[in-house]
């Protein structure tokens, strides 16, 4: 399917899969254990209606915020993930471009395939944030952090939902790992897709040479090339509030924490200095059991009461989702696999191709609930349905 034929992210999801090997899709698409978390992500967005209102002048509707101190030309950033380079050639690179021409800021992956040296340099001058998992070798997390102060990124990220891991165990039936590594599922499911072989991992092949994590520290380095096993640092299990003062500290930009899904922690969050929060059970890619981020959004706004920004992610496929989450108290959302979708399909015209999807439902459904900006959204747009059987007493 050509991009110009993607109508909405959803037919961007079925380009990507014809493209991609069934181990990278299914790795960026699908969430933990049984799913129950991804489809709860979802079922929770239809519970959710908007209210109409009608003749209105909608002559000067604009998606323009403030987020973070700066503009940006969506209420969006692009959500780290670290699969972008094996999705498309240097597809972080080809997100932030595609982010910097959107006028939104773009997050790169402490995975990421394209250095923050590369990406700094070459994504055209726009906003770049950098997450980051921390290590348990808690001096080479600080050696990554300088080097994204160096490289001018203007927020970091810290991600703190990943406690023990997770179960996937799609990926062990496909062979997939990250690094990629050579299996034989593997092979076999690469050669089953011939142009993603010659178009991505053939131009790795001709150029830099076989894909690796670039921002992982050099005694890593020739551990984690293709084939070569498993060894990486290891993620921090032990890590506590303590922890992200020291980064509060260490770290002069905007600090933001990712993973928090309670009340309790957003305000602990705020009293340990988080320029921002986000709201995210990973997209359904941790725990499977945990409640869907759009229910856990009201109570965390009302418990911070504006003392920091509140940001949104999980399951997000179309604008109406992203004015639910703002009228629901988001300052704004994160969008991870939407755009990867599009930058599997297209490279940067296909991510670009999704953020202006995303753009144009925004746009139409603020203007069916009669708002002309961002700030007209609340909670007062939303209605809660719910089948028959859930309210009639018994």
């Amino acid at each position: 399917m050509r991009i110009n034929r993607c109508y909405n992210i959803e037919d961007l999801r079925q380009a990507a899969r014809r493209r991609l090997p069934k181990g990278i899709f299914e790795y960026l698409d699908r969430g933990s254990e049984d799913e129950v978390a991804l489809a709860h992500n979802r079922a929770a967005y239809d519970r959710l209606k908007i209210q109409t209102r009608v003749l209105e002048d909608l002559g000067d509707l604009s998606t323009d915020v403030e987020l973070l101190g700066d503009a940006s030309a969506l209420p969006l950033a692009i959500a780290p993930t670290g699969i972008a380079g094996l999705c498309s050639y240097e597809g972080e690179l080809a997100l932030a471009k595609a982010a910097t021409h959107a006028g939104v800021p773009f997050t790169l992956a402490t995975g990421s395939i394209t250095s923050m040296e590369k990406i700094a340099a070459h994504a055209g001058g726009g906003r770049l944030w950098f997450q980051l998992y921390m290590w348990q070798e808690e001096s080479l997390s600080y050696q990554l952090i300088q080097r994204a102060k160096d490289a001018g990124f203007e927020a970091l990220v810290v991600t703190v939902d990943f406690a023990l891991g997770n179960n996937r165990e799609y990926n062990q039936r496909n062979g997939f790992h990250i690094p990629f590594k050579v299996s034989p599922t593997s092979v076999l499911d690469v050669l089953r897709h011939p142009r993603w072989l010659m178009s991505v991992l053939g131009r790795y092949l001709m150029g830099p040479g076989m894909p690796r994590h670039e921002n992982y520290p050099a005694i890593y380095q020739h551990r984690i090339a293709f084939g070569s096993g498993q060894a990486k640092p290891a993620r921090h299990s032990r890590m506590t509030w303590e922890d992200i003062d020291r980064l509060r500290e260490f770290w002069p930009g905007k600090l933001i924490i990712k993973g928090i899904l309670t009340a309790e922690d957003a305000q602990l969050a705020v009293e340990h200095g988080a320029d921002g929060i986000v709201v995210s059970n990973h997209g359904g890619r941790n725990l499977d059991s945990s409640v869907a981020s759009i229910d856990a959004l009201p109570e965390i706004v009302a418990a911070v009461g504006g003392r920091t920004t509140v940001l949104f992610d999980s399951g997000i496929r179309r604008g109406s989702d992203i004015v639910k989450a703002l009228a629901l108290g988001a300052d704004s959302v994160l969008v991870g696999r939407a755009t990867l979708y599009g930058v599997a399909a297209g490279g940067q015209a296909g991510a670009e191709r999704a953020l202006n999807i995303l753009r144009s439902e925004i746009r139409k459904t603020m203007g069916y609930a009669g708002c002309t900006s961002i700030a007209d959204l609340g909670p007062d747009l939303i209605r809660t349905w719910c089948p028959r059987w859930e309210t009639e007493e018994i």
